[in-house]
């Protein structure tokens, strides 16, 4: 076991390595954080910044100096980054979870290998392998309306293109640079959810959810729980996440988001090697927060306890909401004990970016749910400090 005092990396600096940072000082962990970014979200309330591009080994070798155990907030970054740091530190989830689920088509490989469901896709990396897909839409082995999706560093809608019909393939595959790219029948479901599996390192497992997600604009707006997913389509998604987080060997915390189709049956849509911006409701709305699993899971602690402490909703506050002003007016959400405001210190507001949320406690599902919409649509921009 890793104790108190000790030092905690983080890999990336965005609100999740934040959040993870608060839960581990909370614990008497130090903590540094590794990214290309100075003044970061995680930066900004850690013990020490190391600002360094992923593939500078020297200021690397730095970081890990000061690190006892080693764990990330983001996967789109070089897997070799990880195989560097783990010469000298522990580095929790391993990379091989990285390597596998930061590329969609090794993710579908392994998902298909574990015999987990998925929509049917395709790979689609040359022309030959445009014919390939032509001729299996010709015989209904694959069928079209689809998404093409770039196979590497796609998040929240990005490297995307939605597809009606086999003609517009090329053209499709075109606009994303003609990359290595997946190719995926377009579900018709009934909603989104998640799993939020913590697997300590003696193999120990604890999940939360499923948690239902809500989607704008490809960016997830509303999560909460309980969710409506039937029990036995719950049941089969937990077990299939718990499949997952073994056969990667998660020290940590990962995520697998799912689809709910119209006969009770679930499909895996992604996976995330990591805490999730659904389990953010986890920090108020659980005895345990993702964040604190994830520290205590890399530490060598036993886990904590997953009971529900009520309903819970969680909504997005993005850019938009600042309304070009520096500042937003927060008073309608201080005077509501219900409410827990978590703004992240990005500095830019700007349209479709992930700048806080808003989660909201209680008795009631839809009561929650209908608050923490209301509360963030009184939010507003404001121009000064003070109102």
């Amino acid at each position: 076991m890793i104790l108190p005092g000790a030092t905690v990396g983080i890999v990336g600096s965005g609100q999740l390595g934040r959040m993870a940072a608060f839960a581990a000082k909370r614990m008497g962990y130090r903590v540094c954080v590794y990214s290309p970014t100075p003044d970061s979200p995680t930066g900004q309330v850690v013990d020490r910044e190391f600002v360094g591009e992923y593939d500078d080994k020297d200021r690397l070798s730095d970081f890990r100096a000061e690190c006892d155990v080693i764990t990330y907030e983001f996967e789109n970054i070089p897997v070799d980054t990880f195989y560097f740091l783990e010469e000298a530190v522990p580095v929790f989830p391993p990379p091989k979870a990285i390597f596998l689920t930061q590329n969609r088509l090794r993710e579908r490989a392994l998902l298909s290998d574990l015999g987990v469901p998925i929509a049917p896709y395709a790979e689609l990396s040359s022309m030959e392998d445009l014919t390939k897909i032509a001729e299996r839409n010709s015989s209904s082995t694959f069928e079209f309306p689809a998404i093409l999706k770039t196979a590497d560093f796609g998040y929240d809608g990005k490297g995307q293109a939605s597809i009606a019909r086999v003609e517009e393939l090329h053209s499709a595959w075109h606009s994303l640079s003609q990359q290595p790219c997946l190719l995926e029948e377009k579900i018709s479901f009934v909603s989104e959810f998640s799993v939020v599996v913590a697997r300590g390192g003696n193999g120990e497992i604890c999940t939360y959810g499923p948690i239902e997600n809500q989607h704008v604009n490809h960016i997830l707006d509303l999560s909460f729980f309980p969710s409506a997913v039937p029990d036995s389509s719950a049941e089969e998604a937990v077990q299939y996440s718990r499949s997952i987080a073994d056969e990667l060997g998660v020290v940590g915390v990962i995520t697998i988001e799912f689809f709910l189709l119209h006969d009770g049956k679930v499909l895996v849509n992604e996976i995330a090697p990591r805490p999730h911006n659904s389990g953010h409701l986890t920090i108020e709305g659980f005895q345990t927060s993702q964040f604190e699993q994830q520290i205590r899971a890399i530490c060598g602690m036993p886990l904590g306890a997953v009971e529900p402490l009520g309903s819970v909703a969680m909504v997005n506050l993005l850019g938009d909401l600042w309304e070009e002003c520096p500042y937003l007016d927060i008073s309608s959400i201080a005077k509501d004990s219900s409410a827990h405001l978590h703004l992240y210190g990005k500095p830019e507001p700007r349209e479709g970016r992930k700048m806080g949320h808003v989660t909201v406690l209680g008795a009631d599902l839809s009561s929650v749910c209908k608050k923490a919409r209301t509360l963030r649509k009184e939010l507003k921009g404001a121009s000064s400090r003070s109102i």
